[in-house]
């Protein structure tokens, strides 16, 4: 039997739209990107944000059960990471981190033609296969 991977779409944006989208998503200046992510009842986040409120979680709850703690807490600590994940979103679908391929497909193919113009600098799709995925570097795996 063949798994089925679930896939996420990344968008990397200009400087200048990324603040905006940070603490305004909804601005007009974002318009042809938010007509888009309403059509897939889509939403964005900067990976430095998502980062953030999972470390604040952790703290909250105790680490013991975040095994990226450790990783996550090194990565917005540092201010050249800081500055390349708040321009780098996560699109959720239907309020999801990961979706079926034809979903993630149809998004991206409605998304690419922003690629290169005033918005978006780099859109990039991603799957859960382990495999295709970095691991934290050993020093910051949990130690269970």
């Amino acid at each position: 039997m063949t798994k089925e991977w679930a896939y996420q779409i990344r968008i990397t944006l200009e400087d200048e739209v990324a603040a905006l989208a940070r603490r305004d998503p909804r601005n007009p200046a974002l318009e042809p990107l938010t007509r888009i992510l309403d059509k897939y009842r889509a939403t964005m986040k900067s990976q430095f944000d998502a980062f953030a409120d999972y470390v604040a979680e952790a703290e909250r709850r105790g680490t013991a059960d975040y095994p990226l703690y450790a990783w996550t807490k090194a990565t917005i600590e540092d201010p050249e990471k800081e500055r390349k994940y708040t321009k780098s979103f996560t699109i959720y679908v239907d309020g999801d981190e990961v979706y079926p391929k034809e979903k993630a497909d149809a998004l991206e193919a409605d998304l690419q033609p922003l690629v290169g113009g005033d918005l978006i600098v780099r859109l990039s799709k991603h799957d859960t296969n382990p495999a295709n995925n970095p691991q934290p570097p050993e020093r910051f795996r949990s130690r269970r």
